[in-house]
């Protein structure tokens, strides 16, 4: 009897101990659980935070292109120096700032341009050809020429295949097959999907430049020579090597110069003779791309546009938010 009351009694002990145990491991997970809908909770406030930094610094980049001047669009005008409305930020929140910048797009090559019809527009294939044979981008010529004829492919409207370009057939033995769009690109980085166009030659890397920071898929078709960047310069006419294209850049950085004039080129000293082709240059521009980033603790948000200024009006016609 005496014997059987322990035994009962040592089944009540690890019964209770049991017991113990699971409500401890409740309390634990409760406790676990708790926390992390309070940190996600507070992630949640902080990205929605981030995204409207991000908003603001799109929406003041926007202004400063609005209140740009209307004769004439060059470096030296406000948007040009987003710089210090991102060094200003720091005072419009408590505990965030955005960082923004502004390039301006009609200062790049149009590659919707590149074709008239189912022809090439050759103003802009020279200038696409220049632009890759420059050194940084260490390309031979059948290269480009592959690169550039498969880009005619894929925004043409037909399927006939141009020198050294690419049509479905080339794409449909991939081993993710798709076709040719056969239309113009929406974005610049549809080009990633073109023969010969990889992410090395689009986005660069540490010691070579991108491509990307050169040809726009939003342009009327002219390139403004206020804003345009130097090696945008050397694609511009064969006479322009890196030495003229930087005299050209510090000359228009240079208060006091006069850029109202398309041919204020040729008061570059040693360029006075420079023929560039009238029909192919601007002074003035009407699309912008905006990349603003809020930042807070130690998180980011990007957003990023394009918009196009007609008058004082300002319209966003692109908008991605990373």
């Amino acid at each position: 009897m005496k014997k059987a009351l322990n035994n009962n009694k040592g089944v009540a002990l690890v019964t209770v101990i049991l017991i113990v145990a699971i409500l401890v491991a409740l309390v634990i997970e409760l406790n676990r659980s708790s926390r992390a809908d309070i940190y996600d909770a507070a992630n949640l406030s902080d990205g929605i935070k981030l995204t409207y930094i991000a908003k603001s610094g799109f929406y003041a980049a926007s202004a400063l292109i609005a209140n740009s001047k209307a004769d004439f669009t060059s470096l030296r005008d406000d948007w040009a120096k987003a710089q210090t409305l991102s060094a200003q930020s720091v005072s419009f929140f408590s505990d965030g700032f955005f960082t923004t910048v502004i390039e301006d797009e009609t200062g790049k090559i149009p590659v919707n341009k590149l074709v008239n019809g189912s022809e090439y527009n050759e103003d802009i294939r020279n200038m696409l050809i220049r632009l890759l044979r420059q050194p940084e981008f260490d390309l031979d010529d059948k290269k480009i020429d592959e690169i550039v004829d498969s880009i005619k492919d894929w925004i043409d409207p037909d399927t006939q295949l141009t020198g050294s370009g690419a049509e479905n057939s080339y794409y449909a033995s991939l081993d993710r097959p798709y076709e040719t769009k056969n239309a113009p690109i929406d974005c610049i980085e549809e080009l990633l999907m073109v023969r010969g166009v990889t992410a090395e030659l689009f986005y660069g890397t540490k010691e070579k430049a991108g491509l990307a920071g050169f040809i726009t898929a939003d342009s009327d078709g002219l390139i403004n020579i206020n804003t345009a960047p130097a090696m945008v310069f050397r694609a511009l006419a064969e006479e322009i090597d890196a030495d003229r294209a930087g005299s050209m850049d510090e000359y228009r950085k240079k208060e006091g110069n006069d850029l109202s004039d398309i041919n204020w080129y040729k008061k570059v000293p040693g360029l006075e003779t420079l023929q560039i082709k009238q029909e192919t240059i601007t002074i003035r521009s009407n699309y912008f791309k905006i990349i603003s980033t809020g930042r807070m603790k130690n998180m980011s948000r990007t957003i990023s546009g394009v918009v196009n200024k007609n008058g004082p009006q300002v319209q966003t016609i692109r908008w991605r938010q990373d």
